[in-house]
């Protein structure tokens, strides 16, 4: 038995990172929704974490009671540090103006949760309300310009409340402030490491199937190629692996995937691009084309596990599949889009799903990828949807668009690999848009598509800063694909972060 922390998710679109990390820090956590009953054996600590509502509104969650009969530290985040001092007589308000984005906290000196941490240091703001004032028996830690209780403790208690978020990477001193919590208060030993995990994922495994047979979809990515390895782990030859030549793949994908793992797990190829295709014939809602996308997928991998005699589905699904498509955990946390393998799965699913690595981000996949002995070249390809290209096409879905679109996402990457910053970026790619430009091409009027170029920088997919590309390397790739890529005469280049927009454009 692990040691346990405990986090506790209010619906906040960070609560996997809080998990993140603390398992960075080698400690053990799970999460668990706000009405769920917190098991005593192992644990050490809970976390609050934080959440999109007011914890003044009528149909806010709240906090589970028995929380602090435990007798074991906790630490409320933003949401979670506002409802337990609401709780115990403080006041919380609205903020006249929205703290967003980097603050200066300012701290007292302090030997536990801030052990070691500036007396000034930069933290992450993101909440509309505030701990306007504090009762007496809480003691403040920190304070910023527009949050003057940011950071508290009440001793009696044993919380300690952040208006911060030091799970996410801007907070300059987030992790050693997570790290005080777990070792100074909690005690934590760090007995868990990504190698225990799996191990206890291959045997959960194990007890979930049983001598059943699976089938799993593999796409090439590391998230399937991780999964096909720990299920192989645990099944052996009851595993067949499908690659589902969906006709929306990249330039020759379907030909690289098959020709790197048809020596390694036992592999199906089907063809089903026809299928596809013409389910997405006129459809220009993103949402549509990702549950219809989704629904086939499964309509496939179906046949092929009848055909084979399985009765279970193994899918790569991350923790932000997850927490984008819904409310993962029975948390509150607000919906952005469906993924093709989570709110694009039909509600009569005949095959029970295995989904290992559901609980990580995916930088985590490729730290486990490592420990399991996966390429390099696997393991650091840039991630690609599973509805593929068809949401890198805004608007309807046609052979022409999807031609274009894989000639000039070819020439962008070729380039990047070129200038050698392939590995250095987390993802790249084009998106085609539903606008065409008014243009010249040889001495004559042209009236073609844009097309948008975007590679961005992440460490789990849950924010993203775009990256700062020579304008050597784009001017090599615009000039490359509107020279030699017809139906294209526009290039521009997407410089928005996450938040506010999402990586992908669908």
């Amino acid at each position: 038995m692990h040691q346990r922390v405990v986090v506790v998710d209010f619906g906040s679109q960070y609560t996997q990172l809080i998990a993140r990390r603390i398992r960075e820090l080698q400690v053990y956590c799970e999460i668990q929704p706000p009405n769920s009953r917190i098991l005593k054996k192992g644990l050490i600590g809970v976390v609050l974490s934080g959440g999109p509502k007011s914890v003044y509104e009528e149909n806010a969650p709240k906090l589970n009671d028995e929380v602090f009969s435990l007798n074991v530290p906790v630490l409320g985040i933003c949401y979670g540090m506002q409802l337990v001092c609401k709780e115990r007589g403080c006041t919380v308000r609205r903020a006249d103006l929205r703290e967003y984005g980097t603050a200066t906290l300012t701290g007292e000196d302090e030997k536990d949760l801030f052990k070691d941490v500036p007396k000034k240091t930069t933290v992450w703001m993101s909440h509309g309300d505030y701990v306007e004032s504090l009762s007496k028996e809480f003691d403040l830690l920190g304070w910023s310009s527009s949050s003057p209780n940011a950071a508290v403790r009440n001793t009696s208690l044993k919380f300690w409340g952040v208006q911060f978020h030091p799970e996410v990477v801007h907070t300059e001193c987030g992790n050693l402030i997570l790290k005080n919590f777990l070792y100074r208060i909690c005690g934590a030993k760090g007995d868990w490491t990504m190698h225990d995990y799996s191990i206890e994922a291959v045997q959960k495994i194990k007890e979930t199937v049983g001598d059943g047979k699976v089938v799993l979809g593999l796409s090439g990515g590391v998230d399937s190629s991780v999964t096909a390895v720990l299920v192989n782990r645990a099944v052996g030859e009851n595993l067949l692996c499908v690659f589902v030549d969906n006709g929306l793949l990249r330039k020759n994908e379907a030909e690289t995937v098959v020709n790197t793992f048809k020596k390694r797990v036992n592999l199906k190829f089907i063809d089903a691009s026809e299928r596809f295709l013409a389910a997405l014939k006129g459809v220009v809602e993103p949402e549509k084309k990702r549950r219809i996308v989704g629904h086939i997928f499964i309509e496939v991998f179906e046949e092929a596990a009848k055909e084979f005699g399985a009765e279970f589905l193994a899918q790569g699904t991350l923790y932000p599949d997850v927490i984008e498509s819904s409310a993962g955990f029975g948390g509150p946390t607000s919906r952005i889009k469906s993924h093709h393998n989570v709110g694009g799965l039909p509600e009569k699913l005949r095959l029970k799903l295995v989904e290992p690595l559901r609980l990580l981000l995916k930088d985590e996949v490729r730290l486990l990828g490592r420990s399991l002995g996966l390429p390099e070249e696997i393991l650091n390809r840039h991630p690609f949807p599973g509805p593929g290209l068809s949401v890198r096409i805004i608007g309807e879905v046609t052979r022409e668009k999807l031609k274009i679109l894989r000639e000039a996402d070819a020439i962008f990457i070729e380039e990047i690999r070129k200038d050698g910053l392939y590995d250095e970026i987390w993802q790249a790619f084009c998106t085609l848009l539903d606008t065409k430009s008014v243009g010249v091409k040889g001495d004559e009027r042209s009236y073609e598509y844009v097309l948008a170029l975007r590679a961005v920088q992440s460490v789990d997919g849950m924010t993203a800063d775009w990256v700062r590309l020579p304008y050597e390397l784009l001017e090599r790739v615009a000039q490359r694909i509107t020279r030699s890529v017809d139906g294209i005469n526009r290039v521009v280049y997407d410089v928005t972060s996450k938040p506010p927009a999402t990586i992908e454009w669908e």
